[in-house]
């Protein structure tokens, strides 16, 4: 596929160093893509292990925590700028707290798809909720800080 973009470039009458530039672009680009990405999952795993951890009622199966984590962050994604335009359009109010009512969705969509997840009562779906709203946000502002800055660094020294 990358041949094909570069033939296209070049028939667009770039020079060969302008095109070294998009292709590395986009190389970088897409390494960002997985980096963030990567980021996304650990920060979610993050939070449910959290709540794992602090909560009595909460439990998921070991074997089953991948599948948690990748069922929960997918439900995330895919719902949460749902949430958040019906959210804009009919109930204003809850745009400060998109992001709990957004957890508290993709917990209950893992909760009903997952047989190796329970959660427990109210107290703990709220308990929950927060948890991992806490866990989460957490680890998506220290792990680009400290993890993977180190990591971009000893790659940039092995190059």
């Amino acid at each position: 596929m990358a041949g094909v973009k570069k033939t296209t470039l070049q028939k667009q009458g770039l020079s060969p160093k302008k095109l070294d530039q998009v292709m590395m672009a986009g190389v970088y680009t897409m390494i960002r893509f997985l980096w963030s990405t990567l980021a996304y999952l650990v920060a979610n795993a993050v939070g449910l292990l959290v709540a794992v951890v602090l909560l009595p009622g909460f439990s998921i199966d070991a074997l089953a925590f991948v599948v948690a984590v990748g069922i929960f962050s997918l439900v995330q994604t895919v719902l949460g700028p749902l949430i958040t335009k019906i959210s804009f359009k009919s109930f204003p109010q809850l745009m400060g707290g998109i992001a709990l009512v957004t957890i508290f969705v993709g917990l209950f969509a893992t909760d009903i798809l997952m047989e190796g997840m329970t959660i427990g009562g109210i107290a703990n779906w709220l308990a929950a909720t927060l948890l991992v709203w806490i866990g989460s946000l957490l680890a998506s502002i220290l792990l680009p800080i400290y993890v993977f800055k180190q990591l971009a660094e000893k790659a940039g020294n092995h190059a």
